[in-house]
């Protein structure tokens, strides 16, 4: 595939700032932005709650759907009662539409039940 230039508004000789490329990267997946991202990753206990939060771990948001592992089979069934709630609170830390939803693996190695 040949070589082609991230799409912008306009092509700037000045520096841009980190944060700003890799959010438009991260667009162009389909990703949300590093932010946003972020406050998944740190705020994962106050959006899934602390039981959860020790046994599912956010390794990923694709197309507004964060990707969780889970510990164990038991966990991964459960956490589709935890979507609803994890939407609307991740709604309100980085508005609506980021998250619409959760998807859950078991990690490799652990025990499906």
């Amino acid at each position: 595939m040949p070589y082609s230039p991230l799409p912008s508004e306009s092509h700037r000789a000045d520096p841009v700032h980190l944060s700003e490329g890799l959010d438009r990267v991260l667009a162009g997946l389909g990703a949300p932005p590093v932010d946003a991202l972020t406050t998944i990753r740190e705020r994962w206990s106050e959006l899934v709650g602390p039981q959860a939060a020790d046994a599912l771990v956010p390794v990923a948001v694709d197309h507004g759907r964060v990707v969780a592992t889970a510990t164990s089979g038991v966990w991964a069934s459960q956490a589709k009662w935890l979507e609803p709630a994890l939407v609307e609170r991740a709604a309100e830390l980085l508005g609506p539409g980021v998250v619409e939803g959760l998807v859950v693996r078991t990690a490799q190695g652990a025990r499906r039940v």
